[in-house]
């Protein structure tokens, strides 16, 4: 008889007990944890087992069995279901979590998108529900709808929503940034900022730089654009600036992508020398710096931006709300030279003729009324809560951080062992990790892995990384 290692069974969940019974039972078969022709628990087994009801396991099995995960035999039992037969019956089963030859940027980024417990998901790149704000949100959306309904119905304006263009003005002003309404271009998030921006300034077999470690989506986005991806070496205040002028004078690239702020994985922020010498690399050698702030607002203030001493000439500024709001709120924007603007802009009509308005209309709302700087006190109030406790806790099982941050949601450690294997068993315990080699553009093995901790509450994901990081050292 099968075991199905147990289910995620939450009992204060949104999710009903049957559902949660359904999801895991179902991504357990799809990630092959329980193999074709095994057999179930029986129904008391199950229930006694996990502690629900009869009833509970019952309505369960059936739902698995309408899904064609399970098939009932009559007098046995329930059975795995041959996974074959159900394509030849013209369903698809999801192959997004199944675990590849090999980990790559793909597999993590639709892992991300499983509906696992944000509290199973050390390895995800945003706060746990919990941590935001519903009532904000819904606020300023029944506020929006509650506006001139007509204006909702028809297309924004293609460089975005004029008063939220003037509110970021005022935002980039309190990291000084001088710039007006007419230098902004909104987007659907900084994804698709930075898609624009290097689809406006790359060609095939052109060069460009991004920090090693960094934001893993960015390196095949840019290499499907036919661009040479290579890393520049971060320290703990910013790029390695003697690799980084050896780079340049030897690829002259056209753009170098960079987290000045709490940077992607390690929560390091740049330092004002260095930034002062990033610039003057570019100028010497003549690319553009895309700036990315997506973590802006997670920082207490204080910290040092490139486009605070250029002034938005030669530094492209990106930012967003999806990290402190809601994921779901894709609002992004580009600050820039004005000429810049008026370019970007005839960009994203041809490529997606608008952005949502009725989103920009949330955030507007939001940032103008106030209650946004509560929501961020709040949010690194938490975070400074958690990540001196997190990294002590790391420490103490084996899994240094070297270079400890003060701000932001992400720990950049080392594990001492390869942090692929690591995934590939917390995968199977239904745990997301986000191991070293997928930060990389060379993407190499690596002992390193990005802890999220404001995921790291479980007392399941502390038992896992204690007993298998000890295993593994052995």
């Amino acid at each position: 008889m099968a075991s199905t290692n147990p289910p995620l069974l939450l009992r204060d969940s949104a999710e009903s007990l049957v559902e949660q019974i359904v999801r895991s039972v179902g991504l357990r078969i799809d990630d092959k944890l329980l193999r074709t022709g095994a057999r179930m628990p029986s129904i008391r087994q199950f229930s006694d087992l996990h502690e629900v009801s009869r009833f509970t396991v019952v309505e369960a099995y059936d739902r698995l069995v309408a899904k064609g995960y399970l098939e009932s035999r009559r007098g046995s039992g329930f059975y795995v279901r041959e996974r074959h037969a159900m394509a030849r019956a013209g369903r698809h089963p999801d192959t997004s979590t199944a675990m590849p030859p090999k980990l790559d940027v793909v597999w993590l980024v639709r892992n991300m998108f499983r509906q696992l417990p944000p509290q199973k998901m050390p390895g995800s790149g945003l706060l746990p529900n919990d941590w935001l704000d519903a009532d904000l949100i819904g606020s300023a959306l029944r506020s929006v709808g509650r506006s001139n309904q007509n204006l909702l119905l028809q297309y924004g304006v293609p460089q975005g929503f004029l008063p939220l263009r003037q509110q970021l003005q005022l935002k980039l002003a309190e990291l000084d940034i001088a710039s007006t309404p007419e230098q902004f271009i909104t987007t659907s998030g900084v994804t698709q900022g930075l898609d624009l921006v290097a689809r406006h300034f790359l060609q095939p077999g052109d060069t460009i730089f991004v920090d090693d470690p960094a934001w893993f989506l960015m390196f095949g986005s840019f290499s499907l654009l036919g661009a040479k991806v290579i890393g520049i070496p971060r320290l703990a205040d910013g790029p390695d600036i003697a690799r980084l002028a050896e780079m340049a004078a030897l690829h002259k690239p056209r753009l170098y992508v960079i987290n000045s702020v709490l940077h992607n994985p390690s929560s390091t922020s740049l330092s004002a020398a260095k930034a002062f010498q990033i610039l003057k690399l570019a100028e010497q050698h003549d690319f553009m710096i895309i700036e990315d702030d997506i973590y802006c607002d997670m920082h207490p203030g204080g910290a040092t931006r490139i486009a605070a001493l250029d002034q938005l000439q030669r530094v492209i500024y990106l930012g967003g709300f999806s990290k402190t709001l809601a994921a779901n709120l894709r609002v992004g924007f580009i600050a820039t030279s004005p000429e810049l603007a008026i370019q970007l802009a005839d960009r994203k009509i041809l490529s997606a003729l608008t952005t949502s308005e009725i989103g920009e209309r949330v955030i507007y709302k939001i940032l103008s009324e106030g209650r946004y700087r509560k929501h961020l006190d709040r949010l690194r109030s938490r975070l400074d809560s958690v990540r001196d406790k997190t990294i002590r806790r790391l420490d103490s099982i084996g899994i240094r951080v070297d270079t400890g941050s003060t701000s932001g949601m992400f720990v950049w450690a080392d594990a001492g062992c390869d942090t692929n294997a690591l995934t590939e068993k917390a995968m199977a315990d239904g745990m997301l990790l986000a191991p070293g080699c997928l930060f990389s553009p060379r993407q190499l093995p690596s002992q390193r892995m990005r802890i999220n901790v404001a995921a790291m509450e479980d007392a399941a994901v502390w038992r896992f990384l204690e007993r298998e990081v000890g295993a593994a050292r052995e």
